[in-house]
């Protein structure tokens, strides 16, 4: 294997020139920090995450229509198929980010994930235009699809979600990868990097939900398949022109492994008295090669430390199994993915509250007065850019008014720690839910005073509070999340820390339709149900006022949890002035 080495120069603000956090350029080497990463990189990464995102709002903010109106579904039945696919979107991630820090790298994950996606894309188009896939035989409306089209349609969706699965924790972390976290500049434009995705997110799900859901409305479902079709490859094309200024972390083996390791070492070294120094726990000399960065030994979970005492058995501590004796930076990666559990199951009822915004709010939009001026009417789903506004201007007053302020106030480089800003965005999610309820309610008792007319009395802005209030959570919650996940986790495992985040939404869409079962049920049994057969002869109101109720009751279990949470402290870096490993593109072998 060809090996490539890179001269550095005694009395060269190395530092500066090089990056040394173990990542590489597009042939294997060091890479040149003038040259490689930082913003430069990054655009080309926020280009393809922009149609990613246009395509996929374009489809998840108007599939509850599609099923409704296309499919025929009654909206109880609509609302669960919603939730599932969400669920799965965000769950697949899980299965995509191990594969991309394990075996493959990020670069090739996304690369391989797009494609799919494309394919799924390709295949929604096919199921509208070609005569045997179409949902009908014919022009005229029909009272329920073919039985193939279903077929193909939920397909494609799924396709979509295995493309999904790869590209979007290897994408975000891939992004995040481009700044070096030992560089100063460098550091807190990271800091900045996770805001202004969540921005471009939002730029594509504008786009998706205005323009692409006219077209949906007022052409046709096709039409806007093509343009998610066309987009996603043009910006995949330009993924692919970035290779060159990209850095790219090397593939390590499964992360899962070193954690079994360490849960097996201290089971079987469970009966060993705990040292009275932990200096005395092993950790590799800090002189020889490593890939990684050492951890600062914590006093929680101390059981675990007896995975890294040296047994005196004649052997040295570098010739034990990796089953019987671990470092301390392995204990304390073990460490950090346990604290991490709590975090993760309290954040669940904010990710339901979210699931609300695509199914049950986009239909109240379809129930209500939509005009504006003469003859025009706006699409039900497109009422969703203002969560999308309200997301983009709490993220630019969170990185350039608050972050700044709070640096003064508080010393802290963050201006407020990570579990603090999700902690902040969660108080949205409680008052989203209380005005939705109080709209809800207004727009029922419109029914009421008028049956024949309805809640065409009200116009659908009255929806954009609720809408706004959520778009502001997200910026302090879902931004947070991520950040959060990306950061808080062992460094070989940051594509599963971003699926470990869209996790949250997707078993919170589960969970949200297993909820609707249940209150479903109950409700049902003691009279009438909250869910009926359309939304007029529902009690949406109820339902939002019970969300409101299980979101004020986590908040405080996550406030307890969160101030006892200790964050992931490095030791120092290991400059890679030996490393030797495989390029994100495979068979290349580097040696500094």
């Amino acid at each position: 294997m060809k090996k490539i080495s890179v001269e550095v120069k005694p009395g060269e603000a190395d530092e500066m020139k090089w990056v040394h956090d173990s990542s590489v350029d597009h042939k294997g080497r060091v890479p040149l920090r003038a040259s490689t990463g930082s913003w430069k990189a990054s655009l080309f990464i926020i280009a393809i995450e922009f149609s990613e995102r246009l395509s996929y709002f374009g489809i998840a903010t108007s599939l509850v229509l599609y099923l409704t109106k296309v499919m025929h579904q009654d909206l109880k039945t609509a609302a669960r198929n919603v939730n599932y696919w969400s669920g799965v979107t965000t769950l697949m991630p899980l299965l995509g980010g191990f594969i991309a820090d394990a075996y493959v790298g990020r670069y090739s994950t996304v690369f391989a994930s797009s494609i799919v996606y494309i394919m799924g894309l390709v295949l929604l188009t096919l199921s509208w235009f070609l005569p045997s896939l179409k949902p009908c035989d014919h022009a005229n409306i029909c009272t329920e699809p073919r039985r193939i089209h279903e077929v193909v349609f939920f397909l494609a969706i799924y396709l979509i979600s295995i493309g999904t699965g790869g590209h979007k924790p290897s994408l975000e972390s891939f992004g995040a990868d481009q700044f070096d976290e030992d560089h100063v500049e460098e550091r807190r434009q990271k800091m900045s990097f996770f805001n202004w995705w969540s921005c471009a997110l939002c730029s594509g799900l504008i786009l998706g939900v205005t323009l692409i859901v006219y077209i949906q409305d007022n052409i046709n479902w096709g039409v806007a398949d093509i343009i998610f079709t066309g987009v996603m490859a043009f910006s995949l094309l330009i993924f692919i022109l970035g290779r060159p200024f990209y850095r790219y972390r090397i593939p390590t083996g499964s992360p899962l492994t070193p954690m079994l390791q360490v849960l097996v070492a201290a089971i079987s070294k469970r009966k060993l008295p705990y040292p009275s120094n932990p200096a005395l726990l092993y950790e590799v000399p800090k002189s020889q090669c490593s890939n990684g960065r050492f951890l600062n030994h914590t006093k929680k979970l101390k059981f675990l430390d007896k995975a890294a005492i040296i047994e005196n058995d004649g052997n040295s501590a570098e010739k034990k199994s990796p089953w019987n004796l671990a470092t301390v930076t392995k204990v304390e990666e073990m460490k950090l993915i346990i604290n991490m559990i709590p975090i993760w199951v309290f954040t669940i009822p904010f990710g339901i509250c979210v699931a609300q915004t695509s199914t049950f709010f986009i239909k109240q939009g379809t129930t209500m007065n939509r005009n504006i001026g003469k003859g025009f009417e706006i699409p039900p789903a497109s009422i969703f850019t203002v969560a999308a506004f309200g997301m983009i201007i709490s993220v630019i007053i969170y990185d350039k008014i608050l972050v700044p302020l709070l640096r003064k106030l508080t010393e802290n480089e963050r201006g407020i720690n990570i579990l603090q800003r999700i902690g902040f965005g969660m108080l949205f999610s409680i008052s989203t839910m209380i005005v939705a309820a109080l709209i809800e309610k207004k727009r029922l008792q419109a029914i009421e005073r008028d049956p024949l007319k309805g809640s065409l009395s009200m116009s659908v802005f009255w929806l954009a509070p609720q809408f706004l209030i959520i778009g502001f959570g997200d910026g302090f919650t879902l931004v947070g999340l991520q950040e959060y996940f990306y950061d808080q986790v062992p460094d070989s495992m940051r594509s599963l820390g971003i699926a470990f985040y869209l996790s949250v939404i997707g078993a919170a869409n589960f969970l949200s339709s297993m909820l609707i079962t249940i209150v479903d049920h109950i409700t049902e049994k003691n009279g009438k149900s909250w869910f009926g057969k359309d939304l007029n002869s529902s009690r949406l109101d109820n339902f939002y006022w019970l969300l409101a109720a299980i979101t004020t009751v986590n908040l405080f279990l996550f406030v307890f949890f969160a101030r006892r949470y200790s964050y992931k402290t490095v030791q120092k870096i290991a400059v890679a002035d030996c490393y030797e490993g495989k390029s994100d593109f495979g068979g290349v072998e580097t040696k500094v």
